[in-house]
């Protein structure tokens, strides 16, 4: 039995009640939403994760992607930046990868990653065509089905599954004439089948069957943004509605089935597009979880696109999306390194963080920290912030030059020293505090 179909039983699952606790709600308001599908909880019993909620009313959650390329595989690496990023903070983990030994690589990680574990099966599926048979459109729809059923066995979580890329989403495509057609590499990979047989994607045709296999390992099923826009000028467009629509059929066919679901979107687009996208997404969805790339607010930012990327996230995550997947300064570029999958991972988590804020959520943490600010206490301080680390290399930066409380930018001109000797008559000693440990 899944998650869904448990709730939909009245009945609580230890995974239920796990969730609740984490996000301080009552375990029957959770049980309900998972019921509804506006809540899911990845968790394949194969794999066993720690129990992370996405959707409506939690806070709003980060996702990492890793993996190798057929230019460069060292599965070290891989293992190196999916641990970095857990320890950072991201909630969940994808493996993108499409050079080496796939299904080992799968397995090395999903034993490192004790957070939600993600794959997009139909990379593999392609690969493996190209390798026994030349092409990459040699693939067959047994294939699709087989290797998702292996990934499914093997513990995965979440898969994603571009079944929005139909003959009519693909006919919508060409008649649009977009600036960039296609940026969405599985959903480039079902484009390019469907154009070449002339049949439909068999992931759509047979989507029961589909169901079947991912209820059977309680799989959450990630439905693909193929159409997501890769240019600012293809925002919101019919391409992407269209695939929309089809998504959101789908989303009810899954809820029956018994099997959990969030929808992928939205890809390039400018800040004052985000709201009615995902207000459109969540109409037709009836809420299902929103699970964004970005969104990336400008296309002119390569090295910087964890900045982009999290601009987007904290408008879109204020507006109602629920899942945001990080971009690394290699965005566009290069694969990440540990270094870049770090930034991006913190990046995310800010945005994460601001979009929960302007819902209302975690603003006590906000109140505690400005309480240590206000005493100038610089070990609460680092307790309390994103990225200790950071703070603390940056604050023993100048520190020889210290003899106060006060940060070396104001020293004793400090703003909130004055105030406390001033205007409430507090006095404050001046010492070298950075000599202490923290």
């Amino acid at each position: 039995m899944t998650q869904i179909s448990l709730a939909r039983q009245g009945k609580t699952t230890a995974q239920m009640r796990q969730a609740a606790a984490s996000e301080t709600i009552p375990v029957d308001v959770l049980r309900r939403r998972v019921a509804s599908g506006s809540v899911v909880l990845p968790w394949n019993p194969v794999h066993a994760p720690t129990v992370v909620g996405i959707g409506q009313g939690l806070r709003v959650k980060v996702n990492a992607n890793i993996g190798t390329s057929r230019e460069h595989c060292r599965l070290q690496e891989e293992v190196e930046k999916a641990t970095v990023a857990v320890a950072a903070g991201a909630h969940a983990v994808m493996d993108l990868s499409t050079g080496g030994n796939l299904d080992h690589i799968r397995k090395a990680l999903l034993k490192t990653v004790h957070v939600p574990f993600g794959t997009v099966p139909i990379y593999q599926t392609g690969i493996e065509a190209i390798t026994k048979r030349g092409a990459l459109v040699d693939m067959t729809a047994d294939d699709m089905f087989r290797v998702f059923e292996k990934q499914a066995k093997q513990g995965v979580d979440f898969a994603v599954v571009h079944v929005g890329v139909t003959r009519e989403s693909v006919a919508r495509l060409q008649k649009q004439k977009r600036l960039i057609p296609m940026v969405s590499r599985g959903g480039a990979f079902h484009m390019a089948w469907i154009l070449h047989h002339g049949q439909e994607n068999p992931l759509y045709q047979e989507f029961g069957y589909l169901l079947e296999l991912a209820k059977q390992y309680d799989v959450t099923l990630s439905l693909g943004d193929g159409m997501r826009s890769g240019a600012l000028a293809d925002s919101n467009d019919r391409a992407k509605f269209q695939e929309l629509l089809i998504i959101g059929e789908l989303v009810e066919e899954a809820r029956r089935a018994g099997v959990q679901t969030m929808v992928e979107g939205p890809g390039h687009m400018p800040l004052n597009d985000i709201a009615a996208n995902i207000q459109v997404m969540k109409t037709v969805t009836r809420d299902a979880p929103y699970f964004v790339l970005g969104p990336l607010v400008t296309d002119i930012a390569p090295g910087y696109d964890h900045f982009v990327g999290g601009i987007g996230g904290a408008l879109a995550g204020c507006a109602g999306a629920d899942f945001l997947c990080y971009l690394t300064p290699a965005e566009h570029l290069c694969l990440p390194d540990a270094d870049d999958v770090r930034e991006g991972v913190i990046a995310t988590r800010i945005a994460a963080h601001a979009a929960d804020l302007a819902r209302g959520v975690d603003r006590e943490v906000d109140r505690r920290f400005s309480v240590a600010r206000e005493a100038l206490d610089w070990k609460q301080m680092f307790a309390l912030c994103v990225d200790p680390a950071t703070a603390k290399r940056y604050r023993a930066k100048r520190q020889p030059l210290e003899d106060t409380h006060a940060c070396s930018m104001c020293g004793k001109l400090c703003a909130i020293e004055l105030v406390q000797r001033h205007l409430r008559g507090q006095k404050t000693p001046q010492k070298k505090i950075y000599k202490k440990k923290y």
